[in-house]
């Protein structure tokens, strides 16, 4: 038996199953799927790491599918928001707007015990409103634990104990938290969060509406998706508040690229990605 090493250092057994889901996961043909589980099935040997796999199979699915390989890489993607998070909040507001809500990010609120509190967003929509708290990690294999959801729960109670959303203007709004992650909630954070009904967004967290089911469902990729992307113009577009693939797409491309001087051969390269992963 081929025994592989996990995102948390951990020996498991290599499966063939993980491997050709993971791809069509990505949008792959069976055929693909299979043919490269084969090739990582027959290349695989004790000690490797699922890194390594991931970089391979990325790696043959770019020879294959560019569209597939791009979305294959979208967890990573995410990660590469980092290294602080506060792209990532960003990325999480643009995603909410997408889905209809009005959204401000890195707020003050004042709570009944505590002053102030700094909040990553608060999102809108009728009479509904989020206090939200965004939880990026940056290392693989880290996960969301209990303590940071009873932390984000305490806090909202005292927000919501504290003057601000006693106004009459609030008298007819639901007021509820929310917490996104990149990666996942361990089993006892999660039924935590469960139980106090709290809504939380992660990596297949809640089962089959997820983070990336939002991303797939709507197209909402991160720029950092694309391939092209490097430091100056992927800090260009943060400036822009542009933080989706889709965005980038209704930019006018010959005025942007005179604007801030950037290579025209990258720009367009960048758009070529784009036009890839999100067609039809």
């Amino acid at each position: 038996m081929i025994f592989v090493i996990n995102s948390e250092n951990k020996k498991e057994p290599f499966s063939y199953k993980k491997v050709y889901q993971s791809i069509k996961r990505a949008g792959a043909s069976d055929d693909l799927a299979k043919e490269v589980a084969s090739i990582i099935k027959k290349e695989a040997y004790s000690g490797i790491k699922t890194s390594e796999i991931y970089e391979r199979i990325k790696e043959l699915l770019q020879e294959k599918s560019l569209k597939v390989a791009l979305r294959y890489d979208l967890k990573e993607s995410i990660r590469k928001l980092g290294p602080t998070g506060f792209l990532f909040e960003k990325y999480v507001g643009e995603i909410l707007k997408k889905l209809g809500y009005k959204v401000k990010i890195n707020q003050y609120l004042p709570g009944k015990c505590i002053n102030k509190y700094e909040i990553d967003f608060i999102a809108q929509k009728r009479n509904l409103i989020f206090i939200g708290e965004c939880k990026y990690r940056n290392l693989f294999g880290d996960r969301v634990h209990s303590q940071d959801a009873l932390s984000n729960y305490a806090r909202f109670l005292d927000i919501l104990n504290g003057f601000y959303f006693k106004s009459l203007k609030y008298k007819d709004f639901k007021i509820k938290t929310m917490m996104v992650t990149n990666t996942k909630f361990t089993n006892q954070a999660f039924d935590y969060l469960k139980c106090m009904k709290i809504n939380a967004i992660g990596w297949r967290i809640p089962s089959n509406k997820g983070l990336e089911y939002l991303i797939e469902k709507y197209k909402l990729y991160p720029i950092t998706i694309l391939p092209s992307l490097k430091g100056e113009i992927k800090d260009i577009f943060v400036s822009q508040k542009i933080m989706l693939v889709q965005d980038v797409l209704k930019i006018n491309s010959e005025k942007f690229i005179k604007k801030f001087n950037v290579s025209r051969k990258s720009f367009y390269k960048l758009i070529e990605e784009a036009e890839t992963l999100l067609k039809p």
